[in-house]
């Protein structure tokens, strides 16, 4: 990874944090959460590539990003580097797909083609979004929930497709890795976990004698669990969890973390320790949102009204019309198998907004001829009672 792109990370993982603190107040008073910050950024620089204007440099300062070429370099580092499937090896199994769906009366640019093609490793399939919006959803769906391996199914939603669509921007991930140091299933027992209303409830944890990566900082800890790497020694996969002192000390550790880019770099565990207490708990959990709502509140707002003119020829006013997300992650004693899709809607819009005409006041009328400009009648209006 070359420093650009080191520093892309830090940013693009400040702004997740931003992300999540707003889904937190939203959603997760109610619900777990799980979400994949690197599959939205993937579906917004795609996006990138086909924007001009202010909404392009709406999206690079989102981003984290100085020009495309930044964004498509950095994209194809993730794709072969960061996210290579690792079992081959004996590490983590990994799977990042990318592909897009366009109606297929449009014609693709060639410079946006070129890039979906050779950065983001897609292929651009012509479908029929006029006639058969319904069957292209469980086209996207049905590839989604197969790149996941059956983990993420109905990515979009019905009726987030229709007759005004003009393309599908998507991708799918999944990852499986074994714990580098599995636990012991027969360990596993029932205690309580605390929850923010300050009720608790029973449920199965996981716990070890051995030693683990910890790190105690001011308010919180942090816990490294390293995954199985095999052979595979240029990568090193952790699921880090970070956990308030306090029991309802959630909200603030996320607004902690969130305060500077490269806080969380900054508080990882350094080394192995003898632990005394040891549980963690078992999770499965599904989550998933529409993220215009969420992507305007951190200042993303432009793509949703337009700005889409690099993706095809004579393109009509094109903009983003819905972004899905759909993440999944089950943890148990043998490791973590986790999967993700994101799906950007862009649609046409005949006018940009809807227009009213009340002609309840005086008015100028013209009656013309098109080919020629000439004008047969021109009068106003002044009060439609007078005769």
């Amino acid at each position: 990874m070359g420093m650009n792109n080191k520093e892309l990370i830090t940013h693009q993982t400040h702004l997740s944090l931003q992300l999540t603190k707003r889904l937190l107040s939203k959603e997760a008073k109610k619900s777990n959460l799980v979400y994949s910050p690197l599959s939205i950024n993937v579906v917004l620089s795609l996006i990138a590539a086909g924007s001009s204007g202010q909404t392009l440099d709406q999206l690079h300062s989102f981003l984290g990003s100085k020009s495309n070429n930044h964004l498509n370099t950095f994209a194809s580092e993730l794709v072969s580097f960061v996210l290579a499937d690792g079992s081959v090896s004996g590490g983590p199994l990994l799977s990042f797909a990318n592909s897009v769906w366009i109606e297929k009366s449009l014609s693709i640019k060639p410079s946006f083609s070129e890039v979906v093609h050779n950065v983001y490793k897609a292929t651009a399939k012509p479908v029929d979004f006029v006639n058969k919006a319904a069957e292209v959803t469980n086209e996207v769906n049905s590839w989604v929930e197969s790149e996941t391996r059956g983990l993420i199914k109905e990515l979009l939603p019905p009726g987030s497709v229709d007759s005004f669509t003009r393309l599908v921007l998507a991708n799918a991930l999944y990852f499986k890795g074994s714990w580098d140091e599995k636990f012991e299933a027969s360990s596993t027992k029932e205690h309580d976990f605390h929850l923010l209303n300050g009720s608790s409830v029973q449920v199965p944890f996981m716990t070890s004698e051995k030693q683990q990566y910890i790190g105690a900082f001011d308010g919180f800890k942090v816990l490294g669990l390293p995954y199985e790497q095999g052979n595979d020694k240029s990568r090193q996969f952790f699921m880090y969890l970070y956990l308030p002192d306090a029991k309802d000390g959630l909200h603030s550790l996320v607004e902690k973390l969130g305060s500077e880019p490269g806080f969380l770099d900054r508080h990882l565990p350094g080394q192995k320790v003898e632990v005394g207490e040891f549980r963690i708990p078992k999770f499965k959990i599904e989550f998933g949102f529409e993220g215009s709502d969420v992507l305007r509140s951190l200042g993303l707002d432009l793509l949703f009204s337009g700005g889409l003119t690099e993706m095809v020829e004579y393109s009509p006013c094109l903009y983003v019309s819905g972004i899905f997300h759909k993440a999944f992650i089950e943890i148990d004693e043998e490791g973590a198998e986790a999967g993700a899709s994101t799906g950007a809607v862009v649609s046409y819009r005949s006018a940009r907004w809807p227009m009213d005409f009340v002609a309840d006041h005086p008015f100028l009328f013209l009656i013309r001829e098109g080919k020629t400009g000439a004008v047969l009648f021109i009068g106003h209006v002044l009060n439609p009672a007078q005769e």
